[in-house]
């Protein structure tokens, strides 16, 4: 037998999507967490499970236990540029992310802003993530290192662009060799995971394009990562550059693109023929409300992917993203629906900040439901955490808590994070924020 410890809290996770299972919420107001080496051994009411393991060491916990958040898209390189004024996406990019991109060249810079961006991640409680680095080789190499060294479960996958501008741009055979190393050098290590990485079809060749698909046939357990549909702006290029093809995730289906380990950030402008495509073909779409609001670019059509049964998750889309937290994140999604008239469930939100996202990823059988067998990788949430959150959810029920923590919750509201069952983060307790004065 190896480490054995056991949680004992209220937890609380969503396994499958609750629009369809009645059975998705498990929730035990007083329950059981018993991990072993990392791995989630039993988990059920105290009363039911406390006997059985009376010898397992137990840690209390104050707060609600839920699984950690899952970030199904998000840029690390672009830490630096959050919040930055004036664009839409297209000249966004130019004006802002581009330069910033450029600096990756520099390894050590890399280095210093990979940790920062994990240390970010898992102060608001994320601890898996699908990550855009640049296109350079090293930028991947800093990011999978510091992801290793704190066992966190990344995917992420160096980016191609050939048509990029001076300074980030590659080449189709670049693009082949560097990815196939990257692949080779860290494929099996740790809790890693590979993302073929197109940066959007306007930034690559058709060459690299055939090439992205060769790639994806060679290591068929890569996802392909890259954006869909996200600006009227790029939609226009698109439709411009690709004149034959019916919609935008056509001119990717015409390379061999659309398949289920395809992950596209934003589909916000998708037509009913590209939905019922998603749908056939298991691709799915990482929602990212906060930087759609942000550029400008529009809100997602919660009605219109589920009509069509589309695969969702949940992503903070940081830099373009305004905040590393998924519980803002999920709050403006809330927002983003209703602004159709369609009403975002608290249950079903967190479903797609973890299981949700999980699934979307491939690795929902390793983290996102707190189930027997997954990694233990859990967040504890602090309904009290501000005076305003404890004011609106004394003596509520669950639903109206978790409601409350996704429209009034950030980073403040994230009392610790746990990576294979061992603290990763606790919230100092100088920076109690309950405190009025």
């Amino acid at each position: 037998m190896g480490k054995i410890r056991a949680f004992r809290g209220e937890i609380l996770s969503v396994g499958t999507d609750p629009r369809g299972d009645a059975q998705a919420v498990r929730h035990e107001d007083d329950g059981l967490l018993v991990v072993e080496d990392g791995i989630i051994v039993a988990r059920g009411a105290y009363a039911d499970l406390g006997e059985q393991f009376s010898d397992v060491p137990v840690q209390e916990i104050a707060g609600l236990i839920v699984p950690g958040f899952i970030d199904a898209h998000v840029h690390y390189p672009q830490t630096d540029r959050i919040a930055s004024h004036g664009e839409q996406l297209l000249d966004w990019l130019d004006r802002h992310i581009f330069p910033a991109e450029k600096a990756f060249v520099d390894r050590a810079y890399g280095d210093e802003v990979a940790a920062f961006f994990l240390g970010e991640l898992l102060r608001n409680g994320t601890t898996s993530a699908l990550v855009y680095p640049t296109v350079h080789e090293q930028s991947v190499d800093a990011l999978f290192e510091a992801a290793l060294a704190r066992n966190m479960r990344m995917v992420s996958g160096k980016v191609l662009m050939d048509l990029g501008p001076d300074g980030l741009r590659d080449t189709p055979e670049t693009a082949r060799g560097e990815s196939d190393a990257l692949i080779r050098r860290w494929r099996g290590r740790g809790r890693l995971g590979y993302a073929v990485t197109p940066r959007f079809i306007l930034t690559s060749s058709d060459e690299q394009l055939h090439v992205t698909a060769g790639l994806l046939t060679d290591h068929p357990d890569a996802l392909l990562h890259t954006h869909l549909a996200e600006n009227l702006h790029e939609c226009a290029a698109v439709a411009e550059r690709f004149p034959e093809a019916a919609d935008y995730l056509d001119a990717y289906d015409r390379f061999g693109l659309v398949t289920d380990r395809s992950v596209f950030a934003h589909g916000i402008h998708l037509n009913d023929r590209a939905c019922t495509r998603l749908h056939e073909s298991g691709a799915g779409i990482a929602v990212c409300p906060s930087s759609n609001l942000f550029l400008g670019s529009g809100h997602f059509n919660f009605g219109q992917a589920d009509r069509h049964g589309v695969r969702l998750g949940l992503g903070t889309d940081v830099g373009a993203g305004t905040s590393f937290s998924m519980l803002h994140t999920s709050g403006l999604a809330y927002q983003a629906a209703l602004m159709r008239e369609d009403r975002l469930d608290p249950f079903r939100a967190l479903w797609l900040a973890t299981a949700g996202s999980a699934a979307l990823m491939h690795i929902e059988d390793r983290v996102g439901a707190l189930a027997e067998g997954q990694e233990a990788d859990f967040t504890v949430l602090d309904a009290a955490s501000t005076p305003l959150l404890a004011r609106r959810t004394a003596g509520a029920t669950l639903a109206e808590r978790l409601f409350a923590l996704q429209i009034l919750g950030d980073d403040r509201a994230i009392a610790a994070t746990y990576i294979m069952g061992e603290c990763a983060w606790r919230r100092p307790e100088n920076s109690d924020h309950r405190r009025t004065n």
